[in-house]
């Protein structure tokens, strides 16, 4: 929920700032094909399969940050990516540290009404966790829609690709530096 309510603002901003929305349909993008992929090994890993062998299921989830890695990787040229990137190593250190899991505050999971699930949990309180600081410490109150708990890793991508997108809307027709198309023609990047 927490992701809507950002984006929506920066949808809303993007005007503000003198951007354009449709600037974002001529970025280029390299390999989108990683994150989809990561998504649903993610989504099959936490939500579909929650028995089974826990060991393959956390190393499942932690090659999707290989995946995502990869991705940011090829796409580096991007203004501000670099903060996502941030993020993102900020949740896989604290991941790996962890054997597969993101470490979860047992007061932010109380505070926002999640309970602990049957199987596998991408994050859970831990006993001995390390580097509990870059877990999921922060949350939404229980009482909002979609309560959830979220980590600095989290919220450094949010921020990231906010000023991302934020950057982009702006960046005038002529400007190209391998991840815009010039003006209104479009081309496809090989690579």
């Amino acid at each position: 929920m927490l992701i809507l309510i950002v984006s929506a603002l920066v949808i809303l901003a993007v005007p503000l700032v003198g951007g354009r929305l449709g600037r974002l349909s001529d970025l280029r993008i390299r390999d989108p094909w990683l994150v989809l992929v990561a998504l649903v090994v993610q989504v099959i890993v936490i939500s579909v399969i929650t028995g089974g062998p826990q060991a393959l299921w956390r190393a499942a989830h932690l090659a999707t940050y290989g995946l995502i890695g990869v991705f940011l990787y090829r796409n580096r040229a991007m203004p501000r990516l670099w903060i996502v990137m941030v993020g993102g190593l900020c949740n896989l250190v604290a991941i790996s540290a962890n054997g597969g899991v993101l470490p979860a505050s047992q007061r932010a999971l109380a505070q926002s009404g999640r309970v602990a699930p049957s199987g596998f949990a991408n994050s859970a309180s831990l006993p001995d966790a390390h580097l509990s600081f870059l877990g999921d410490i922060f949350y939404t109150p229980g009482w909002m829609p979609f309560a959830n708990v979220f980590s600095i890793g989290d919220a450094t991508l949010i921020v990231g690709l906010a000023w991302l997108t934020l950057t982009i809307s702006r960046i005038p027709d002529s400007t190209s530096n391998g991840f815009i198309a010039v003006g209104r023609r479009r081309s496809t990047q090989v690579g």
